[in-house]
């Protein structure tokens, strides 16, 4: 038996707080603050239905990443899992909505920041005397630094922003407590309620969990991921859950009911909702350094090193041009990924519309999730010998159930983003077809050989590991009921 010597391998140094931050720091951020926020002003504290109906379809495909990130915790995620569970050209489509989706999400977000550092200038008296796409390409260039200079330096990052937004967040709703009416508020638009009506409230609200997976992107520089991945996926769309309903609450309680229909355009909604309830000074500050740097900074960090992963993965394999596929000798970054990222992000920004890049990013999201779906029924079917830490409940029928469902939501979608999202689909082929590269299957073993599992952890580092999982569990777990208890106060 000829051993073959393993690839370039990239370090792990991400525990479960790491893999919680990243994923829920990508997710927290643009969705909420602008698009999310819009529904609002369409329907009001009926929004927590639409917040609901979107954790309800988040949490079975949270548990189908859970089962694949453990099997399989390889840098590329859903790249990986279509490309062994469907085959080569779906994983190549999987791949590339990724990227696409990351893309365009941190484009938004990078315009978000800009729209929310104004505020806290104008706030101020000043009045910042640059464009908002400029400004916007300056915080994406300061983060691309940081993703050149090594995960260990992004993970500490990502820890930072995140629990500097939670921390705020907190302040801030406590400030809000005294200017906050305590009854139930209107619906600006009845036909929210309506099938017709609900659907597209739902799969736009939807947009502020999706990414609820980004952890499996850097399956390569989590350590135990066996035990860390499915953790963060079990916790990630109830974090998301929370964070969401208790700022709609918070917003929806502040702001008087014949001034929520002024969210539904707004750029900035939840600077907007505070300027109408006469809230202005220290305590909009306060929002917009929270929303600014913590959840916009902790979305720009991670949704910059995902992708780059995705793209040195599918270039190691020979389905993207091969140069990206190199790692800096000391970091063990992708860097060329990462700098061509960049570009693109750049070119996106520059069409300096959120709802555009909102759209885009939903649309190759739902594509990418369809075929993680499929690919884990896939998997259980090629590689049924695949140890898994993690099995998901009745795949045969909630794998088919969810793919349905995320199908409907496709259709609700506006037009332009549907035929933007082909178009860029289109183009992944054509670079799919002229740099693809012929490779056998790999059989189980061959798999196994590649993933470079850690040793398990020892016992007493097991027994931390449990403690610090138990935390995350119960605080989640009282931040959720708190969440449902207070948007009930205003529907019922």
């Amino acid at each position: 038996m000829i051993l073959k010597t393993p690839p370039e391998t990239m370090n792990r140094y991400l525990g479960l707080r790491e893999a919680i931050t990243i994923t829920t720091g990508t997710v927290i951020g643009v969705g909420l603050f602008t698009i999310g926020a819009n529904i609002i002003g369409i329907m009001g504290s009926a929004v927590i239905l639409a917040t609901l109906a979107a954790l309800l379809i988040s949490i079975y495909p949270s548990l189908l990443y859970a089962e694949m990130s453990a099997a399989l915790p390889l840098s590329g995620g859903t790249y990986q899992y279509a490309s062994l569970g469907l085959g080569k050209s779906f994983g190549m489509l999987a791949g590339w909505n990724f990227i696409i989706s990351m893309v365009a999400l941190a484009s938004g977000e990078a315009l978000a920041f800009s729209f929310y550092i104004k505020v806290i200038f104008e706030a101020i008296g000043v009045t910042l005397p640059i464009s908002d796409s400029l400004l916007a390409c300056l915080a994406l260039f300061c983060f691309l630094i940081p993703a050149i200079r090594g995960i260990q330096f992004t993970g500490k990052l990502q820890n930072g922003f995140l629990f500097f937004f939670w921390g705020v967040a907190i302040v801030w709703i406590l400030s809000m407590l005294p200017h906050m009416h305590w009854g139930i508020t209107t619906i600006p638009n009845t036909n929210s309620l309506t099938i017709s009506g609900f659907l597209p409230c739902v799969a736009m609200i939807w947009w502020c969990f999706a990414g609820f997976e980004t952890c499996c992107a850097m399956g390569e520089e989590i350590c135990h991921p066996q035990i860390n991945l499915p953790r963060a996926l079990f916790l990630a769309p109830f974090i998301v859950f929370a964070v969401n309903g208790l700022f709609q609450w918070a917003l929806t309680s502040i702001i008087p009911a014949e001034s929520l229909s002024a969210l539904a355009d707004a750029a900035a909604p939840y600077a907007e909702g505070m300027r109408q309830a006469g809230i202005i000074g220290f305590p909009l500050i306060l929002l917009c350094l929270g929303i600014a740097f913590g959840g916009d900074f902790s979305t720009l960090n991670a949704s910059i090193a995902a992708p780059a992963r995705y793209l040195y993965t599918m270039a190691c394999d020979g389905i993207l041009p091969r140069c990206l596929g190199k790692l800096h000798p000391q970091w063990k970054t992708p860097v060329r990924a990462i700098l061509l990222l960049g570009v693109v992000m750049i070119l996106l920004v520059s069409t300096n519309s959120i709802n555009y890049i909102a759209s885009l990013s939903l649309f190759s999201t739902i594509i990418y999730y369809i075929i993680g779906m499929a690919a884990a029924y896939g998997l259980r079917k090629r590689y049924p010998r695949l140890e898994r830490p993690y099995r998901a409940p009745a795949i045969k029928i909630l794998a088919p159930l969810n793919i349905i469902i995320y199908i409907l939501m496709i259709t609700q979608l506006d037009s332009k983003a549907i035929l933007s999202g082909i178009i860029w689909c289109a183009i992944g082929v054509i670079i799919f077809v002229i740099s693809y590269e012929e490779q056998p299957p790999l059989d189980t073993s061959e798999i196994l050989f590649n993933l470079h599992l850690p040793e398990p952890p020892l016992p007493q580092e097991r027994q931390k590991m449990d403690r610090e999982y138990r935390r995350w569990v119960t605080i989640v777990t009282i931040a959720v009921l708190i969440t449902i208890i207070l948007n009930l106060t205003l529907l019922l």
